[in-house]
């Protein structure tokens, strides 16, 4: 007996192949079970999604099959639920099933023969469900049980609106141990939005539940570690799961949580491969799984807000249930109400020209240093400098392969291009005119860092030791293990200034830092993207809450925690917001401006992508599926707007162009995205595709 087995295989995106091949069996595999199968010359991995029985046809009408090449039976097969997940984020981010399938699984399942699998899986243990010891839990606030209380009581999904250092980790700790003390079988995915700040994160989890009921998962691992992780996530060993994005997709059968922190964090969209949102596609399985669903932020997305917003009016409200956390707790094992920190705004006009740092800024950073405090400086650009310029004859580090300059790092003498990886050693004269004095034009945190030790360089330490000024950003982080190095080295007081980029400005528990300052945060005040004001409150208010979280250290040294921000704007209605620490007062201003204008979320949106050798060449393959996209039914309903190239237009010597598609219906919008799917295909053969190198369809897009 013969059976057909549908199979999800990472074909090519937007195949040709289709979503699912049709191979044969001798042995009817039930759906989720992983196997090996021909596919041309190699052998590849896939995911049985269907298995039939094949009826027998006549021999001159029989479709010879192919046959299954193995099968990984030692792994019990991938669920239902989990599926359905796959099933879902394929259809509502048009990619296919097989893409969105195996690039959930671990990379090194698809090297593993069923021999070796069974082997690794005899070394891991992982038949036997490890158990959690709950450690002692410290008493909590009277916000924080409410918060409980409600979760306990009600179905979600929850938005946890809670100002920095009001406790809302705690509150995560809490809701796992109240899962696994009423289930000891159960599951708990809890998500980051970036790696740096699983360390921390999984510290406190291993402290309160042991080591052995938790293990990560994301992109910094190796191979065979995030193999590890998946395999006791999938067959139950590991109660709670932590992890950036990916790990929303973990194979967890028996999943009863769902913490999605920071959830406001643009991190959760996946910019490459298959757009995903992993945090609204937290809430999409927890809603299929019966998993309570936590959102957790101090700034939260506006989507996030207007869904949790209180029915008034006619209006029924949003779908979340908003549980609110206003009072920030005075330390980690005390519920006395701690103090945000003040913020004060720097008028750059009226500082004399050039003006890195005012002289009441370095004068409060002073201060710190002597009473033995920290301080904390943001700037949101890394490198020595953004470009290097001639001043005879306009020379700029342009990069050759991109619409972009070149940044100066200083440390390695370079120029880095920070979108296509191109790199070489500085000139030594103008490459145009042989002026030998070029220079460096603007500043980053490598220069930035050079600039605080010369101002710092005669002050001393309350024990007569030289001021110590640390870096953290994707530049210093480079090597495994330099992070953690670097943060102990912070939380130990070692360093005296922190200097960074938005690494350091969210998520981290910093305790000695007194002072935070941001550094020229202007650009995202007059942006394009609709969505940069959003995103720049947010990052301010993330990065004013390392300041004073321990408020029993502050009271101790006798100081105030203090946010400065240096803006040539300080009239703009965002800081006001920002010095009274409102953020429902900003949402509401940002929710009725994209009300007036149709924006999300009060419409839905995807952008649709061309690269091609010439930017002519792109804009001409997408004006020609918006026109031929103009006879499908859903169009007189859906806003096609003119292609146009991207910001940064052109990257690795491909130019970029792209279309903005809205809706006032998010089901319309899906629709239509269906039917533009095979134009798209059609053109790609025809003349207007043939200059085209790739396409892509980003629904819900975090950048316009």
């Amino acid at each position: 007996m013969t059976w057909r087995l549908e199979i999800a295989l990472q074909t090519p995106a937007h195949s040709a192949l289709g979503d699912l091949l049709s191979y044969a069996s001798e042995l009817p595999l039930a759906p989720g079970t992983l196997v090996r199968v021909p596919l041309g010359r190699r052998e590849v991995l896939g995911v049985v999604w269907s298995a039939e029985e094949a009826a027998p046809v006549p021999e001159a009408e029989a479709v010879a099959l192919r046959e299954v090449s193995g099968t990984l039976d030692a792994l019990p097969p991938l669920g239902a639920a989990w599926r359905d997940l796959v099933g879902f984020a394929a259809r509502y981010y048009q990619r296919s099933l097989g893409e969105v399938a195996l690039a959930a699984l671990p990379p090194q399942l698809r090297d593993l023969s069923a021999v070796q699998l069974a082997r690794r899986l005899k070394r891991q243990g992982a038949a036997d469900v490890a158990g959690a010891a709950i450690a002692a839990a410290p008493t909590p606030t009277d916000e924080q049980a409410s918060a409980l209380a409600r979760m306990e009581a009600e179905a979600g999904p929850f938005l946890l609106f809670g100002s920095t250092g009001s406790g809302k980790t705690e509150v995560y700790l809490r809701a796992v141990a109240a899962l696994l003390q009423r289930d000891p079988e159960a599951q708990a995915l809890v998500m980051v939005p970036e790696i740096n700040l699983t360390p921390q994160l999984e510290a406190r989890f291993a402290e309160r539940f042991g080591a052995g009921a938790v293990v990560s998962m994301h992109s910094g691992m190796t191979n065979p570690q995030r193999l590890a992780s998946w395999l006791a996530a999938h067959h139950g060993a590991a109660r709670i799961v932590l992890g950036t994005r990916m790990a929303v997709f973990a194979s967890m059968p028996r999943l009863r949580l769902i913490v999605v922190d920071e959830e406001h964090d643009p991190s959760y969209k996946q910019q490459e491969g298959a757009r995903y949102s992993a945090r609204d596609l937290a809430v999409w399985r927890g809603r299929r799984e019966d998993a309570k669903v936590v959102l957790g932020s101090a700034t939260p997305s506006l989507e996030s807000w207007h869904q949790s917003r209180p029915a008034a009016d006619g209006d029924a409200g949003g779908r979340y249930v908003r549980l609110e956390m206003p009072s920030r707790i005075r330390a980690l094992d005390g519920a006395a109400e701690g103090q945000l920190p003040a913020v004060r705004l720097v008028d750059m006009n009226l500082q004399p020209p050039k003006t890195v740092l005012s002289a009441a800024l370095l004068d409060a950073i002073g201060q710190r240093i002597a009473r033995g405090e920290q301080s904390m400086v943001f700037l949101n650009r890394r490198g020595y400098a953004p470009v290097l310029a001639c001043g005879d004859c306009g020379w700029k580090s342009e990069c050759p392969h991109c619409s972009a300059y070149r940044v100066f790092h200083k440390i390695d003498r370079s120029l880095r291009c920070h979108h296509c990886g191109f790199a070489e050693r500085v000139p030594r004269a103008c490459p145009t005119c042989g002026n030998l004095d070029i220079a460096a034009v603007g500043r980053g945190t490598e220069r930035l860092e050079e600039h605080l030790a010369e101002l710092f360089a005669g002050v001393t330490r309350p024990d007569g030791s030289a001021v110590r000024i640390a870096r953290i950003d994707a530049d210093s982080t480079r090597k495994q293990g330099a992070l953690e190095e670097q943060l102990a080295a912070v939380h130990s007081g070692e360093v005296d200034i922190l200097v960074g980029t938005q690494m350091i400005a969210k998520g981290h528990d910093f305790r000695r830092i007194t002072l935070v300052a941001a550094l020229n945060p202007d650009g995202a005040l007059f942006s394009s993207d609709f969505r940069a004001p959003e995103r720049l409150f947010s990052l301010l208010m993330q990065a004013a809450g390392r300041a004073g979280r321990d408020a029993a250290y502050v009271a101790a040294q006798g100081s105030a925690a203090q946010m400065w921000i240096q803006t040539h704007h300080p009239q703009h209605p965002l800081f006001a917001a920002l010095r009274r620490h409102d953020y429902p007062a900003f949402a509401a201003q940002e929710l009725d401006e994209r009300r007036a204008a149709g924006m999300p979320p009060f419409a839905f949106q995807a952008l649709l992508r061309a690269d091609a050798r010439t930017q002519e060449a792109a804009q001409a393959f997408l004006q020609a599926a918006s026109e031929a996209a103009a006879s499908l039914p859903q169009a007189q309903l859906v806003s096609n707007y003119p292609a146009v190239p991207l910001t940064i237009q052109r990257v690795a010597n491909v130019e970029r162009a792209q279309m903005l598609v809205e809706s006032p219906s998010r089901a319309t919008l899906q629709k239509f995205l269906g039917g533009v799917l095979p134009i798209l295909h059609g053109l790609r053969q025809a003349p207007e595709g043939k200059g085209v190198i790739r396409w892509l369809v980003d629904v819900d897009p975090q950048a316009i």
